[in-house]
C-alpha cells in the first residue's frame, strides 16, 4: 500500500486546523489504513499548529528550561504553582493549558523567572537563596548572548517555517560540522544537505532538526543568511573553507571539517543521526549541479522559488529524493 497525502481541518480543543495528514491506500480495495506511528505524525501536526498560534513552548524547550535551573520536574512544578507532576507531563507532550503556558514562558526568561523563585513559598531559606544565585548567573550569561546567533535567527518564533522547533543556533552549527566532515562540499551543495536534513526530520518525526527557515531562491532551497553563517564558523575555526579559483574569474569554496573540532553527537537523538547519516551517504557523490537538479524537483521549491518565499516545512511530506 502507498502512502498518500490529504489535506484536512480537524478539531483540537474547540479549534480548527488545517494540516497535511498521511495514511496509506490499499489498490486493489481502495480502502484507507493507518498504523500507529502515522497516527502519532498526524497528530503531532495538529499539536504543534495548535502550539504555534498560542505560542506553547515544545516538550524540548520545557525541559531545557528546566534543565539550565539544574532543577527537578517536581521542583519547577511548585515554583509555578502546577501540580505536583504537571510539570512532567509537560515535558513528556502533553499541552498545557493557555495559563500554565504563560508561566512556561515566564520561566524560560531568567529575570521572569527570578521574580517567580522570590515568591517560591519554601521551608528551606539556603535552597531558595542558592537557586536564586544560580539564576543571576543565568541572567548574566543570557545578556552576554551572541549578536551573530540573534542576527542569523533573529526572533522568528517557532512556527510552519522553522518546523515547529525553535530555532536552534547548536544544532544548526553542528549540522554543518556533521556534513563538513562526512561530506566536505561547495556551498551550493552544503545549503542542500542541510535542507534535505531538516526537512526529512520534519516529515519522520514530526520536528525539523535545527529550526532553520529556507528560502526557495534560483539555486535551491537555502537557510536563511547562510553566507554570513558559514563565513563566521570558518571565522571562529568551526570549519574549514577552502577556495578554489575559476577559470572565468571568482572562486568556488568547499566546506571541510577540522581535525581538532569533531560533531558534537550529544545534542541530537539516534534518530536524528541516523538521517545525518542517510542524507550524506545518498549525496556524497552526488556534484552541486546535480543536487541543485534533484531540488528542483521538490514541490517545495517549486512552489515557493517564484517569490523566493520561506518554505514552509509541509512540504516535507512531498519529498520525492529521500
Amino acid at each position: 500500500m502507498a502512502i498518500q497525502i490529504e489535506v484536512q481541518t480537524l478539531t483540537f480543543r474547540k479549534e480548527e486546523f488545517t494540516v497535511k495528514q498521511r495514511f496509506y491506500l490499499c489498490e486493489d480495495t481502495g480502502e484507507r489504513f493507518t498504523s500507529t506511528e502515522i497516527d502519532e505524525l498526524n497528530l503531532s501536526l495538529v499539536y504543534n499548529a495548535y502550539r504555534a498560534k498560542h505560542h506553547i513552548p515544545s516538550p524540548e524547550e520545557i525541559k531545557n528550561t528546566r534543565e539550565k535551573y539544574g532543577l527537578s520536574a517536581v521542583k519547577m512544578s511548585e515554583i509555578l504553582g502546577f501540580g505536583p507532576n504537571s510539570y512532567g507531563l509537560y515535558e513528556r507532550g502533553e499541552i498545557p493549558s493557555l495559563a500554565n503556558s504563560k508561566l512556561l514562558k515566564l520561566a524560560s526568561d531568567p529575570e521572569s523567572f527570578c521574580q517567580l523563585v522570590k515568591d517560591w513559598e519554601v521551608d528551606n531559606a539556603k535552597t531558595k537563596a542558592k537557586l536564586l544565585e544560580k539564576v543571576k548567573l543565568r541572567i548574566e550569561e543570557e545578556s552576554k548572548k551572541d549578536f551573530f546567533q540573534s542576527f542569523v535567527f533573529g526572533n522568528f518564533p517557532m512556527s510552519q517555517f522553522t518546523g515547529y522547533r525553535k530555532p536552534s543556533f547548536e544544532r544548526l552549527i553542528e549540522m554543518v560540522v556533521y556534513f563538513a566532515h562526512h561530506v566536505p562540499s561547495y556551498k551550493t551543495k552544503m545549503n542542500k544537505l542541510l535542507f534535505y536534513a531538516d526537512f526529512v526530520c520534519f516529515r519522520d518525526q514530526g520536528l525539523s532538526m535545527s529550526g532553520t527557515q529556507y528560502k526557495a531562491i534560483p539555486y535551491g532551497p537555502v537557510p536563511n543568511k547562510f553566507q554570513t553563517l558559514f563565513e563566521n564558523l570558518a571565522e571562529t575555526d568551526v570549519i574549514d573553507i577552502f577556495y578554489t579559483p575559476l577559470d572565468k574569474g571568482g572562486r568556488k569554496e568547499q566546506l571541510r571539517g577540522r581535525a581538532d573540532r569533531p560533531f558534537r553527537s550529544t545534542l541530537f537523538s539516534e534518530a536524528e543521526i541516523t538521517i545525518l547519516e542517510t542524507v550524506a551517504k545518498k549525496f556524497k557523490d552526488t556534484s552541486p549541479s546535480e543536487i541543485v537538479a534533484i531540488s528542483h524537483k521538490e514541490l517545495a521549491w517549486l512552489e515557493n522559488e517564484a517569490n523566493r518565499s520561506f518554505i514552509p516545512y509541509e512540504y516535507a511530506l512531498d519529498l520525492k529524493a529521500l
